[in-house]
């Protein structure tokens, strides 16, 4: 049941300053701590199966520990002063708060999607900075400090979530709370160099100072933490696992997140007709290349394209037994680069799909929206490449998905980014430069034509990484390190 009513007013604003072994109500004997998860989105916990590492891994840990989860309600109509909206879950109470409409536009759009995250992608071309963007997004984090803060208990482990929220830990502390707080960065940090291109880039860097434990995807992530406090923060002592601030040591570390294998591997054997479209009596098997992305411009979309049609181009052999499907439904469509992208890729399918198209062979199948995870699986698993290129990735679990995906006996291929997170650690897929057309089409050439003894050992390699490495793994290693058991 979902309700609309004011923040719970729970008097513990004395018990967040002082220690919890000093209040008798802590659940400190106990040794199990309320988590409290704060993301920019508040998760939907009533759905039977979560989707994607996230929230797979969260909901678990949250359900296990009983808790809060914090955030925005998707509601961007509001007005100060609007009711927050609480559902109960079980052990777990969800808690979403609206923003206002000026409040929208330059937290969300105008910092966190059009400076934050080109930033954070490497692409400095893209970051679009306004005058208002950094006071609106510091504002929205102190909102969600003032709201969240009533309802801590002294005993709490708080971890908070991605770039929206990096300087949530220092509002809190400022308040008084001193609770353990970690944070997660679910996408890429670029270096010193290109975090120093924008303006404030010290005062939000140095947000991650007030916090007990800091979680990357990648060691090349947590390693440009470290030289961005060594290049602007001298005071700070820069150690191999930790940065030592005057009162406060903050432990670094690499957390790569995971999926939900066995979930996936169960969803792409139960095959649904219509996702899977049959070959006709008598007519050769066509392979497919598969890519499934979100509508951004760090996915690598139009170079994937080119890669693509330079295949048909070296390889005319290949015409009408190969075609590539892409799905790569639209997001964050008020913001002009990602409606630019869209618009190029529809003009470059269209031109691949005038060019080469016959009546019986659509080589390139662009598809602008969303389709159900049960039909996603079973297509990568009757597909033959899996084409996962961004051009910076905080991690892509796509690649996890489309090995845990396929038939173990005739796998397909995992054709993969060097700039994936998930490449530092899925070393046996064939791994390709995204900006290079000619190496991602020979990668193509090469997975298509590769012998079912290869392509078993890769996937056997990469199959055992994706299943011992899972989404609760992740969410139960970060929480080992954040608040050890007593």
């Amino acid at each position: 049941m979902t309700i609309q009513s004011p923040p719970p007013r729970i008097n513990l604003g004395q018990g967040l300053r002082k220690d919890a072994d000093d209040d008798p109500s802590s659940s400190q004997g106990s040794g199990k701590q309320r988590l409290v998860v704060v993301s920019n989105r508040v998760a939907d916990l009533s759905a039977q199966v979560q989707t994607g590492g996230l929230a797979v891994g969260l909901a678990d840990a949250v359900r296990k520990r009983g808790g809060i989860w914090f955030g925005w309600n998707g509601d961007r109509k509001g007005q100060t002063g609007d009711p927050v909206t609480i559902s109960e879950h079980g052990p777990v109470t969800c808690v979403g708060i609206p923003i206002t409409p000026a409040d929208f536009t330059e937290y969300y759009s105008d910092y966190s999607n059009s400076v934050l995250w080109p930033l954070f992608h490497y692409r400095l071309d893209l970051v679009h900075i306004t005058a208002t963007a950094f006071d609106g997004y510091m504002r929205v984090n102190e909102a969600f400090a003032r709201q969240l803060l009533p309802m801590l208990q002294p005993d709490d482990i708080i971890w908070i979530h991605d770039y929206h929220l990096i300087p949530l830990a220092g509002i809190l502390r400022r308040m008084g709370c001193r609770q353990r707080i970690g944070f997660f960065l679910h996408i890429p940090l670029p270096p010193p160099e290109l975090l120093s291109a924008t303006p404030h880039h010290l005062e939000l860097m140095r947000g991650f100072l007030d916090y007990d434990l800091l979680g990357f995807q990648t060691q090349t992530d947590a390693n440009n933490l470290k030289s961005y406090m060594a290049a602007h923060a001298p005071e700070i002592r820069v150690a191999a696992d930790h940065l030592q601030a005057k009162d406060r040591q903050v432990r670094v570390g690499r957390y790569p997140i995971g999926i939900d294998a066995a979930e996936f591997t169960r969803l792409a054997s139960a095959e649904r007709a219509e996702s899977v479209p049959p070959t006709p009596v008598g007519a050769a098997r066509m392979q497919r290349i598969i890519g499934v992305d979100r509508l951004d411009y760090s996915k690598g979309l139009p170079e994937r394209f080119r890669a693509f049609d330079t295949l048909l181009h070296q390889h005319p052999d290949l015409s009408k037994h190969v075609n590539f499907v892409q799905v790569a439904p639209p997001s964050r469509g008020e913001v002009d680069a990602y409606a630019d992208i869209r618009a190029e890729l529809e003009q470059m399918a269209g031109a691949v799909n005038g060019r080469l198209a016959d009546l019986d062979w659509t080589p390139l199948q662009y598809i602008c929206r969303p389709l159900p995870r049960d039909v996603l699986a079973p297509l990568m698993r009757n597909s033959d490449i899996g084409f996962v290129t961004p051009l910076r990735d905080g991690m892509n679990l796509v690649a996890k998905e489309f090995v845990a995906a396929q038939d173990p006996e005739d796998p397909g291929v995992l054709i993969l980014s060097q700039f994936a997170g998930a490449a530092e650690e899925m070393q046996d897929a064939l791994i390709v430069n995204p900006y290079d057309v000619e190496d991602m089409a020979e990668a193509l050439y090469r997975g298509l034509t590769m012998p079912l003894d290869e392509r078993r050992a890769r996937h056997a390699a990469l199959l055992h990484n994706v299943t011992t490495c899972g989404a609760k793994d992740w969410a139960a290693a970060f929480l080992a390190d954040l608040a050890p058991a007593r």
